[in-house]
């Protein structure tokens, strides 16, 4: 097993070595006097996936650049409170530059973000700055042609961030000292909402270089939210006319001048990358694909056992949401899921449906004794929990009450029939009293209803899009189908009074995640599935699909499931779907267990320290653009390996 590993591996982990000599800790880059700033709205500050992104990446920055590297974003009193440690800054131009920010009536708070890497922050209190709002939009206004409407308070959020953290490294820039040579600084920005930060880092002439990233393109999300055919008429869409016809033409402005004022520009995949081409006119200098900071088992059983462990778990909700209905064997009950913000068409929640109700169709026809289990977990406005969901988990915990009651005295009286020296007879040992409790709650057990298909109550749900599209496709747990289907519009965490579980959990519990999206740049759901050791399906428009293929020969044989959304039509993309999950229902659980562990493997290809020195050559880019004198063409060369080498599915002897 470990040399088959080790083969597996190798490509890795020369790939890993060969970019060690950077991780010092920051002797290097403090030799150099080079000083590296990440700037992004979701800095200890929980959005969206730009945060993930940011939190799992940073101990790789720190291993690489220590005290050189700081984070800059906005301050959150409420994620500041438990995320953030409030400090006095040790190094003297820190404190000079936030006490004349201060000086002018900004408030500016350093600490540290307590994560992994402890690293240092800078968030920039944007309440303190809206005096200044319309300032700093009239001079967005004159030196780069972009207005912005005043009720778009996330635009004007974005211009205030902006123009304060392009004064913080612009001061800084300043007092930098000259030793132990002329200092460099490279500010790295991601997303529209911090873009405007390197737009005024360039017009007021800083003397920074300038990385911009892009995770996802604004246009491109609306556009395939409308149910556009976006990727076959990338290069037709009239750009400024349908960001104005969507009322985000000054967002849009946002984001295009960022991409084209920064000295590096970077996307997450390459379909981002094309995407980025046609809409915002610019072809990305580097690829700078996601990663997680991938935490390994010391014994390859271990995540086994995590998942028997938490399959127990959602055994445990299943009984009691089934209630009156649980007549099918959870030995042979296969749990998929799908989960992600609420996008409905991107996220590929209509196709999951749609294929979930052909395999009902198929499982039915061909008298499978499998059953599935789909949940699907998307956020939206709900008043409370279900009655009756809460109400099956209370009867099915006064059931298993009720029977380990049972149970205790059933082995109390069996003990001391033996210690008597008799033979047990059953009415000495199950009594009548104990029959009738277990009548009473059996009884108690009975429903007329079918299992409700949402655990919530939801908010206006005659207009909800997963609702509706359960309801056309007649998914409605009825007894003799197949496919059962769970609606939880709600994130998962430990508190949750139906499941008790955290989102990571639920995962490694489950297994298959299914995730059909048609618009993903990247996408961490089925990337933290892989490193979990869970089979995902996912497609070739997003990134993770995409980068999957390039790096992998026979994803399927891994638990990589790719479904074809660019290249065929949506009716053959559906019946592709719809094959993959019979085909998994037909896995028996052997198969199923050693997909697990080759799924797991994968997990050191995600992993920041192999995929975080696709930014390290960003930045030498950067560099080589703004200082050719210091980084020339060779250092550049040093480290163009790619993670090219496919990983080849071993013959079986």
């Amino acid at each position: 097993m470990n040399r088959r590993r080790s083969s597996l591996f190798k490509s890795v982990k020369d790939f890993e070595n060969d970019d060690d000599s950077v991780r010092d800790g920051g002797s290097s880059a403090a030799a150099k006097n080079l000083w590296f700033f990440e700037c992004a709205w979701e800095v200890a500050n929980k959005v969206g996936g730009i945060y993930t992104v940011i939190k799992s990446k940073t101990p790789v920055t720190v291993e690489e650049l220590g005290e050189q590297y700081c984070l800059l974003g906005p301050y959150n009193e409420e994620c500041v409170r438990t995320e953030v440690e409030i400090l006095e800054p040790q190094y003297y131009v820190y404190r000079d530059v936030i006490k004349s920010m201060e000086d002018q009536g900004i408030r500016v708070y350093f600490g540290r973000w307590l994560i992994e890497g402890y690293p240092k922050v800078v968030l920039f209190d944007i309440s303190s700055a809206a005096w200044k709002l319309d300032a700093f939009k009239q001079e967005l206004w004159k030196l780069a042609g972009i207005g912005i409407p005043w009720h778009d308070r996330e635009a004007n959020d974005a211009v205030i961030f902006g123009a304060l953290v392009a004064w913080f490294i612009a001061e800084f820039c300043k007092n930098l000292p000259h030793v132990p040579c002329k200092p460099m600084v490279i500010a790295h920005f991601h997303e529209w909402l911090a873009g405007v930060g390197l737009i005024f880092c360039r017009t007021r002439l800083v003397d920074c270089t300038t990385i911009f990233t892009t995770h996802a393109t604004l246009l491109g999300r609306y556009l395939c939210a409308a149910k556009a055919d976006f990727y076959n008429n990338l290069q037709n869409f009239k750009v400024d006319k349908e960001a104005g016809d969507r009322q985000i033409y000054h967002r849009y402005c946002m984001e295009r001048s960022a991409v084209h004022c920064a000295h590096v520009f970077t996307t997450v995949s390459e379909i981002t990358g094309l995407e980025s081409e046609h809409l915002l006119k610019r072809k990305p200098d580097v690829i700078t694909p996601n990663g997680l900071n991938v935490k390994k088992f010391s014994a390859i059983h271990e995540f086994q056992n995590l998942h028997a462990r938490f399959k127990d778990k959602i055994h445990d909700f299943i009984r009691g949401h089934f209630y009156g209905h649980y007549d099918f064997d959870l030995d042979k009950t296969l749990y998929m899921f799908i989960a992600g913000r609420y996008e409905f068409s991107n996220k590929g929640a209509d196709m999951f449906i749609e294929a979930l109700a052909r395999l009902n169709y198929y499982l039915k026809q061909r008298n499978s004794d499998m059953t599935v289990i789909a949940f699907l977990i998307f956020p939206t406005r709900t008043n409370n929990y279900n009655v009756e969901s809460l109400r099956g988990q209370a009867i099915a915990k006064q059931l298993q009450d009720t029977s380990s009651y049972v149970i205790h005295q059933v082995g109390r009286r069996l003990l001391e029939t033996c210690m008597r020296g008799n033979i047990p007879k059953g009415s000495d040992i199950l009594l009548e009293e104990d029959i009738v409790k277990l009548k009473r709650c059996i009884y108690s057990a009975q429903r007329r209803e079918l299992p409700p298909v949402c655990t919530h109550n939801v908010i206006d749900d005659a207009k909800d899009q997963v609702l509706n599209a359960i309801r056309r496709c007649k998914l409605f747990n009825d007894r003799e189908d197949r496919v059962k289907v769970i609606f939880h519009p709600e994130f998962l965490n430990s508190t949750n009074p139906l499941f008790g579980l955290d989102y990571e959990d639920f995962v490694r519990g489950c297994h298959l995640g299914v995730f059909p999206s048609y618009y993903e740049p990247w996408g961490y759901t089925p990337a933290e599935c892989t490193v979990m050791g869970i089979p995902s399906v996912t497609t070739n428009l997003s990134g993770f699909g995409c980068f999957m293929q390039e790096h992998i020969v026979d994803p399927k044989s891994y638990g990589i499931y790719i479904t074809d959304r660019r290249f065929r039509n949506p009716e053959e993309s559906v019946q592709q779907l719809t094959q993959t999950l019979f085909d998994f229902t037909c896995l028996s659980r052997r198969q199923r267990i050693i997909q697990r562990n080759r799924t797991e493997r994968l997990s050191e290809l995600l992993d920041w320290k192999n995929l975080g020195v696709y930014y390290v050559k960003a930045r030498r880019i950067a560099l080589h653009k703004t200082h050719p004198e210091i980084f020339d063409e060779d250092s550049l060369t040093e480290k163009k390996k790619q993670l090219r080498k496919k990983y080849l599915r071993k013959k079986q002897p």
